[in-house]
């Protein structure tokens, strides 16, 4: 019986390659799709963490046969993250497919409704963000959308920023 526990029955590149292709396609797919949400956190935050919680769940109820198998796939995961990550960070051609650039939402006090529609953000959502921020008059700020989703506000009178 512990053999079935500890022992894979899937076979380890198995395991890796599934595990890579999965967060691979995944990563693409979101990294592609409009950030939609202000302030939300970055999109390997919520891919590690979805596919973690069910890589876990998987080998803790017994759909793997063995641990191995779910930690395998745990560790393929969390892997990608720190290449994907790491290679960002030292090779700028990879951070521009890797990361999405900060996109300005309001330059001169005037809105770039092309980036709000590029990232379904409505006036009226960005509106409520700024408003929770404590201003809702636009006309003096530049606001960014930033690489991990949350909202840069600067004032153009005192340069000072507001992050969120």
């Amino acid at each position: 019986m512990w053999k079935e526990v500890f022992l894979p029955e899937t076979p380890l590149p198995e395991i890796f390659v599934r595990g890579t292709v999965v967060y691979l396609a995944i990563f693409f797919m979101l990294r592609f799709t409009p950030r939609r949400e202000v302030g939300s956190f970055s999109t390997t935050n919520l891919i590690v963490i979805v596919i973690i919680a069910d890589a876990a769940q998987n080998a803790m109820a017994g759909k793997y046969h063995s641990i191995t198998d779910g930690l395998l796939l745990v560790a393929t995961i969390i892997g990608w993250s720190i290449v994907l990550d790491a290679a960002a960070f030292r090779w700028p051609v990879i951070a521009r497919v890797v990361k999405p650039p900060p996109r300005v939402l309001i330059r001169d006090g005037r809105l770039d409704r092309r980036n709000l529609r590029r990232e379904l953000i409505t006036e009226d959502e960005l509106m409520a963000h700024l408003r929770e921020q404590g201003t809702d008059d636009v006309s003096e700020l530049n606001v960014v959308l930033e690489p991990d989703g949350r909202v840069s506000v600067r004032r153009q009178d005192d340069g000072r920023s507001y992050g969120s």
